[in-house]
């Protein structure tokens, strides 16, 4: 039987009951062992184990019956709603974006100049070098985006561009947070190959990169 390893110890047996309850140890309306069966099972004392209860209880999973015990109110965490409300902000802005920057990555590859992939391989490596702090990753990824969409040759693209930018810079920055991590060699390389197609004038290839490349930022 897993035990708690380490601290906060609550928090911890917390996860583990979850865990047991998700892998279907006690059905929706079943009851929980007492705090003293509990305790050892996990590692840890009554008072911790109360402590989990009520964190789960907070969070809708548990829900305890005065005289009667703890029963399973939910066979997992319910979604708060600020961060549902989050996720489909973050998606909206993403299908936006795929609406301008695909078609601009298809028109930098026809109509590209040396001075302006000269400017986007210059985005690229700024990007590459800003993988420590989310905001400045999130910029210099703008900025690499931007070059692209400079590059179609195509003003009324710029100005939804630019005009967008507010709203997907907050958008990215919330996204790359519920994630916990950014700025992946996998994430670089896929910008790179982005680059490389336009670099061959091959917008086809550009395009389909670049839809590939932000459907994998949509949030479940």
């Amino acid at each position: 039987m897993a035990q708690v390893q380490r601290t906060p110890l609550a928090e911890q047996a917390a996860d583990l009951l979850l865990d047991r309850i998700r892998a279907g140890e006690w059905p929706l309306g079943s009851k929980l062992p007492g705090e003293n069966t509990l305790g050892p099972q996990l590692g840890v004392g009554r008072s911790t184990v109360r402590e989990a209860i009520r964190r789960l209880a907070g969070q809708g999973v548990l829900a305890t019956r005065q005289g009667a015990g703890v029963f399973v109110a939910a066979l997992d965490v319910v979604e708060d709603w600020s961060t549902a409300l989050r996720k489909a902000d973050i998606n909206s802005v993403i299908e936006a974006r795929i609406a301008i920057e695909v078609e601009a990555a298809a028109l930098a590859a026809e109509r590209r100049s040396p001075a302006e992939l000269r400017a986007i391989r210059h985005a690229a490596d700024k990007r590459d070098a800003q993988r420590t702090d989310i905001d400045m990753h999130v910029d210099a990824d703008i900025a690499f985006h931007r070059a692209i969409i400079a590059a179609a040759h195509n003003p009324i693209l710029v100005d939804l561009f630019d005009s967008f930018t507010p709203r997907s810079r907050q958008a990215m920055i919330d996204m790359l947070r519920l994630r916990g991590e950014f700025g992946s060699d996998a994430d670089q390389h896929a910008h790179q190959d982005i680059l490389d197609a336009i670099a061959d004038r091959d917008g086809q290839t550009a395009s389909a990169l670049a839809r590939k490349h932000l459907l994998t930022l949509k949030v479940a």
